[in-house]
C-alpha cells in the first residue's frame, strides 16, 4: 500500500458531491481515480475547494486551502494548475495530470514550475499528447486514458428507440453549429425528431466566466423548441445513465479544446451511436462505420444523423458495435496503470 496524494484548485468538489449532481470531466475523472486507488488499498487523501473534511469510498477529502498538505508521499497527482505542481515537496513520484490542451504549459509560470520539479505530464490520448509544446522540459509524458464509470459499462442490448437525439456537453463546444444543422437539414427530414440538451453551468459549479456564453447559446436552443429541440438541466450519473439509453444517437461537433470527452464515451459504453467530426479528440472516441460516424463535412454529419434516427437496421449495427469495443476501460484499470508509476 502506499500514500497517494491528489490536489486539485478549480471549482468545489468532492467524492460526495459526484454522486449525487452533475460533475464535469475533469471532476468526474478526478473522483473516480482517487476511488479507484483507495479500492486498490492505497491510502488516498484528496485535497481540492471542497467545503469540509470528509472520508468518502476510502478517500478523505480536504479543504486544499487548509494547510495540512504532506510533506512527502508515494505518488503525488497535481491536476492541471500550476500552483499545484510543487505543492507536495519530496513525493517519490510527481505527476502533472493535464485535461484541457497543453498550449498554456508555455506560460513563463507553468514552464518554470515544470522545469524546476519536472513532474511526469500525463495526457488522456494522442490528440491531447500531440498539444504538448515539443520544448518544455519536464520529467517524461505518458498517455492514460479516462476510464468509464462501472455503471455506463454494462448495458444489455436493446431494441431501436424513438429518433430523440441526445447532447450532454459544453454547449460552447459545437451546440451553435448543431442547432444551425438540426433546424436547417435534420429536422426536416426526421419531422418527428427530438433534440434533448442536458448541460448549463451547474456541471461547473456555476463557476464560469463563460456564463454568459453559454446562457446564450441554450437560450437559443430554448427558442427552437417548434424544431423539437428540448433544453434540461445537467443530471447526474445515476440519471444520466436513463436518459442516455433512452436515445437513439448522441450528436456532436466537437471542439480542439476537447482533450477526451468523457460524454461521448459514457454513451458508446451504453451502446448509443454517435454522429461526431473529427475535432479535437472526438474521433478517438467514436469507431467511424462501428459505433458512429465520425463525419468529414457538414453535408455527411447530417446525412449521417438523419440516417441513424430513421434507420433501424443501422442503428442495430452501430449500437451493437458500440456495446461490442466501445466499454473502454474501468477506473480500476485506469488506476493501476497510476499505480505502476509508484517507485
Amino acid at each position: 500500500m502506499a500514500s497517494v496524494v491528489m490536489a486539485d484548485d478549480g471549482i468545489a468538489f468532492d467524492g460526495a458531491m459526484a454522486e449525487t449532481g452533475p460533475l464535469g470531466g475533469a471532476e468526474t475523472a478526478f473522483v473516480a481515480l482517487a476511488e479507484a486507488l483507495a479500492a486498490r488499498g492505497h491510502d488516498v487523501r484528496a485535497f481540492s475547494r471542497c467545503a469540509a473534511p470528509l472520508r468518502h469510498k476510502g478517500v478523505a477529502w480536504a479543504p486544499i486551502d487548509r494547510g495540512d498538505i504532506p510533506r512527502s508521499c508515494g505518488l503525488y497527482i497535481g491536476n492541471r494548475g500550476h500552483r499545484l505542481i510543487g505543492l507536495v515537496a519530496r513525493p517519490r513520484r510527481r505527476v502533472l495530470w493535464l485535461h484541457n490542451p497543453a498550449g498554456y504549459l508555455l506560460k513563463p509560470r507553468m514552464a518554470a514550475r515544470i522545469a524546476w520539479y519536472r513532474p511526469l505530464i500525463v495526457t488522456t490520448g494522442a490528440y491531447h499528447a500531440s498539444t504538448i509544446p515539443p520544448w518544455i522540459v519536464d520529467g517524461g509524458r505518458m498517455v492514460i486514458p479516462y476510464g468509464v464509470l462501472d455503471r455506463f459499462r454494462h448495458a444489455e442490448q436493446r431494441e431501436p428507440p424513438p429518433p430523440r437525439a441526445i447532447f450532454t456537453s459544453n454547449p460552447l463546444r459545437g451546440l451553435d453549429w448543431l442547432l444551425d444543422l438540426w433546424a436547417a437539414r435534420i429536422r426536416p427530414a426526421v419531422p418527428q425528431a427530438e433534440l434533448h440538451i442536458y448541460a448549463g453551468t451547474a456541471v461547473y459549479g456555476g463557476m464560469t466566466k463563460h456564463a454568459r456564453e453559454i446562457d446564450a447559446v441554450l437560450a437559443r436552443a430554448e427558442a427552437l423548441r417548434h424544431e423539437g429541440v428540448h433544453r434540461h438541466a445537467p443530471v447526474g450519473r445515476e440519471q444520466l445513465v436513463e436518459m442516455l439509453t433512452s436515445a437513439r444517437a448522441m450528436l456532436y461537433r466537437g471542439d480542439p479544446g476537447e482533450t477526451f470527452c468523457l460524454a461521448l464515451a459514457e454513451a458508446q459504453a451504453l451502446g448509443v451511436p454517435a454522429v461526431v467530426t473529427p475535432l479535437g479528440s472526438v474521433g478517438e472516441r467514436v469507431a467511424d462505420g462501428l459505433s458512429g460516424r465520425v463525419a468529414t463535412s457538414d453535408d455527411d454529419f447530417a446525412t449521417a444523423a438523419i440516417a441513424v434516427l430513421r434507420d433501424d437496421a443501422l442503428w442495430r449495427l452501430w449500437h451493437h458495435g458500440a456495446l461490442q469495443a466501445q466499454r473502454g476501460l474501468g477506473w480500476d484499470e485506469v488506476a493501476a496503470r497510476y499505480e505502476a508509476l509508484i517507485p
